[in-house]
């Protein structure tokens, strides 16, 4: 599967937001929802809210990206990624992000390869 890295390096092709919205698969959008209301302390998550292509593709994204800290400071610099980025591995906005989430630092290390 072909990878689809977003602004923060999280890989959109295996989001089941991305896929639900993309497949318009609502049992998946159920699912997700239930999920991420735990997972990100969102107890107002509905199924009707995920709907997402990716936050660098076209189309519908999820009301997260419009807030999103990592995904507005990349637009403000004109970048594509963080991997655009001479602080990419001390960056304290998507540091935080990659504590938890290494792949997506590695995501973006690839992009510069």
């Amino acid at each position: 599967m072909e990878k689809l890295i977003s602004c923060c390096g999280l890989d959109c092709a295996t989001c089941d937001a991305r896929i639900a919205t993309m497949a318009n698969d609502n049992e998946l959008r159920a699912k997700t929802a239930e999920k991420w209301k735990v997972q990100h302390n969102s107890p107002n998550l509905t199924a009707e809210m995920i709907n997402c292509t990716g936050c660098r593709e076209a189309g519908v994204k999820l009301g997260h990206c419009v807030e999103c800290e990592i995904r507005n400071c990349v637009a403000s610099r004109n970048f594509e990624t963080c991997a655009d980025c001479d602080l990419l591995e001390n960056c304290s906005i998507v540091g935080n992000l990659h504590q938890f989430v290494p792949e997506a630092l590695t995501n973006l290390k690839s992009l510069r390869n």
